[in-house]
């Protein structure tokens, strides 16, 4: 993106902020709605690791039907099978939750750029890991648990990643509208992992994590070539974190940079482009939740969350269990609820 912005620098003396702007917004969002699109397709896939009734399921005649889970992929293939699917969230969201602790200060302490495209790479890696059990016909119960746990560590690195560098590039005069706009990636990638797993699932589970693993890498190898995580990246001024920031230009003089500062519309308005040297540092946890609100916020969060997770990794188990539609119909229809947190958005 970098080198697609220097590129219009090239064309025009004088470069819109906001260009860079709507680049960074519409990049990011692209980069989470890879994550989400990574994280869906095991939701899907549950309904044909254990059926809910073999004997419809077509087989030929080498098969032994006298046993009631003949078409089940072990180790699914046992009446506790509810167990051993919610274990596999379990040790995902556990292992996503401790990782997040550690992953905003490493957000905080690192080139962004770096950060997420090794997160998004190293999780398409697991998820198509996952997949391949398909392929190698692989049936230890813990082998699926380490992909999921370590998935769930890369996956944590999404979105302190992502909120960071749109928070460095739009400051808090309107990030209200913009992040609630911008959010709605979370259902287009439910909706899109709904859709690509559900193309494979009843056909070839293993491709249903494939694709959307090396969907995930090649967004991840962008963000490596193209983000630009921070306006002192390409020289453009900083945002107003205290106020409304309002769009200027950025001049491409080396003088004017020389000296550190900038002019930007008329002579009376300057904006320093060398950063000051006493910059904020990133707060600890225990300083963070002394912030007014946090707390309050973060409880609302947990129970959003806990009611969205769980149509997230059940919806469309749930719809094919309880209904005569296919795996692949199921996984379709549970994108209406997806479509609808665009519109609660």
């Amino acid at each position: 993106m970098s080198q697609v912005c220097r590129l219009l620098v090239s064309t025009d003396h004088r470069l819109p902020v906001h260009k860079y702007r709507w680049c960074i917004l519409f990049f990011t969002f692209v980069c989470y709605v890879a994550y989400h699109l990574s994280r869906k397709p095991i939701s899907v896939v549950k309904s044909v690791l254990h059926h809910k009734n073999c004997s419809t399921v077509p087989h030929d005649k080498t098969v032994n039907i006298t046993n009631p889970y003949w078409c089940d992929w072990a180790p699914f293939d046992t009446s506790s099978y509810k167990d051993l699917l919610g274990t596999l969230d379990l040790s995902y969201l556990i292992a996503y939750a401790v990782a997040m602790f550690i992953s905003g200060h490493i957000a905080d302490r690192t080139d962004l750029r770096l950060y997420l495209s090794g997160g998004m790479i190293m999780s398409g890696v697991f998820t198509i890991g996952f997949g391949l059990g398909y392929f190698y016909n692989i049936h230890s119960y813990a082998f699926y648990i380490i992909m999921q746990i370590l998935g769930g560590v890369c996956q944590a690195t999404g979105w302190p990643g992502v909120v960071a560098c749109v928070g460095n590039w739009f400051g808090k005069g309107k990030r209200g509208l913009i992040m609630g706009i911008w959010n709605a990636h979370t259902s287009v990638g439910n909706i899109l992992g709904s859709v690509i797993a559900g193309i494979y699932v009843e056909s070839n589970w293993g491709l249903s994590f494939v694709v959307p693993g090396v969907i995930i890498c090649v967004v991840g190898i962008l963000v490596f070539l193209l983000l630009v995580p921070h306006p002192k990246d390409v020289n453009c001024e900083l945002p107003d974190h205290s106020d409304h920031t309002r769009v200027k230009y950025v001049s491409r003089s080396t003088e004017s940079l020389a000296n550190g500062e900038q002019k930007i519309g008329n002579d009376s308005e300057t904006t320093a482009l060398v950063p000051s040297s006493n910059q904020e540092k990133p707060i600890t946890i225990l300083k963070a939740l002394t912030i007014p609100g946090v707390i309050e916020f973060s409880m609302c969060l947990f129970f959003a969350k806990l009611n969205s997770y769980t149509f997230l990794y059940w919806l469309p188990n749930y719809i094919a269990e309880k209904t005569t539609v296919s795996a692949s119909d199921a996984a379709y229809t549970s994108t209406i609820f997806d479509a609808g947190g665009i519109l609660g958005n």
